[in-house]
């Protein structure tokens, strides 16, 4: 004789669990809300923080290439090299480069002490202003750069004492010493290269270093997420090492990645006490109908049917607050785009805190959010199954 088959306690369950809810309105509105503004400031908490390291990395290309290709060996330009960059579709712009550390000075002059710091100096032709993002007008100054001028980190030429028309002296990595006019100051936001970069022309450091010899080709990709996979492609085979942005600043975005994972954490610490809220309510709800569920089991009801009804009012009321509190961070985000945060200018690279929303971190919040809330409803969903009904009802 084969047995029946089991019944689906799916529709029975949900209408117990609808029926529990609607008895504790208050009790739910709360834990929901809890929920909500835990995701909330989960949400805008990322965005705000992805923002702000976009705008830091935005900052640090300005005055950077995508993907710097070193010959091992100084050489003359490479027509080989130069013509497989303009066929390939991922280079936006590309410009030879020679680059040399030395001392930077300006002479003591009426009111004003004298001024000296370090600098990595690189000089480029007038497409080394596509390479870069700098502002319109300082693009200009660096295109148009003539023999014998400098253009310099707005950082450095503090430390120097520089302003625009002055002179300074350069002492390179050879010993050789020339002075250089100072054309003009740029400003990328990011310290580490406003203090320690500037620009001349590449004739007037092969002049400086008594060569005709480039270091290398600078490159500005469409894409800057793919300058590792180019640098690898476009060096191989030949005598060139690739230098990806990636791996030149990979502290800072090591750093950056780690502040977001902090900040993501102990924000989700909220939600994980807002979750737990629901098994507060729901394990009063154990008590309360301790002899109806013992009823229940008395008449047939399975322990999986038990379990099933109190799960789902755990997941109603965690849905609830996850479709609030994406509403609600999804809303400040949006907030913030309009009206953006102010930040003190003399304190951080950028007067305004950016927001930057991304789909892959609503899907992460989401999936724990709702993975915690489940949990969270199990624990009274098992006590409730456990009842003994012989033992209730004696």
């Amino acid at each position: 004789m084969t047995r029946p088959p089991a019944p689906n306690e799916w529709p029975l369950a949900a209408h117990l669990a609808r029926a529990h809810l609607g008895r504790r309105r208050t009790q739910n509105v709360l834990t929901i809300l809890g929920i909500a503004v835990g995701v909330m400031a989960l949400i805008a908490a990322l965005s705000l923080t992805n923002g702000f390291t976009g705008a830091l990395i935005d900052a640090t290309l300005r005055a950077s290439p995508h993907l710097s290709l070193t010959s091992y060996t100084p050489a003359r330009p490479d027509s080989g090299l130069e013509g497989a960059l303009r066929a390939d579709s991922r280079v936006q712009a590309f410009t030879p480069f020679l680059a040399d550390k030395g001392l930077l000075t300006r002479p003591a002059s009426a009111g004003r002490p004298a001024g000296v710091d370090f600098t990595t100096l690189f000089g480029v032709p007038a497409a080394g202003a596509d390479v870069l993002q700098l502002a319109p007008e300082e693009r200009h100054a660096l295109a148009t750069l003539r023999p014998g001028e400098v253009l310099l980190g707005s950082a450095l030429a503090r430390n120097v004492g520089a302003f625009t028309g002055d002179e300074v002296r350069l002492l390179n990595s050879t010993q050789r010493r020339t002075a250089l006019k100072v054309r003009g100051l740029f400003t990328t936001g990011n310290y580490l290269i406003d203090s320690a970069y500037a620009f001349t022309s590449l004739g007037t450091l092969q002049q400086l270093q008594g060569t005709a010899n480039i270091t290398g080709y600078q490159l500005r990709l469409r894409d800057p997420a793919q300058a590792v996979a180019a640098g690898r492609e476009l060096s191989g085979g030949r005598a060139y090492s690739a230098l990806p942005w990636q791996n030149i600043y990979g502290t800072l975005l090591q750093q950056l990645d780690l502040q977001k994972k902090v900040i993501g954490f102990v924000v989700f610490l909220i939600v994980v006490v807002a979750a737990f809220g629901i098994a507060n309510v729901l394990t009063l709800a154990v008590f309360e109908k301790t002899q109806e569920i013992a009823i229940l089991r008395a008449i047939g009801g399975t322990r999986g049917l038990i379990t099933r009804t109190f799960l789902l009012e755990g997941l109603a009321l965690g849905l609830g607050g996850l479709l609030l509190g994406n509403l609600l961070g999804l809303g400040i985000s949006a907030y913030f785009t309009v009206r953006p945060f102010q930040l003190p200018g003399d304190l951080y690279f950028i007067t305004a805190l950016p927001v930057e929303v991304r789909w892959t971190d609503l899907l992460a919040v989401n999936v724990l959010g709702l993975l915690t809330t489940l949990l969270a409803a199990l624990i009274p969903a098992r006590r409730a199954a456990n009842i003994e009904p012989a033992r209730i009802l004696r």
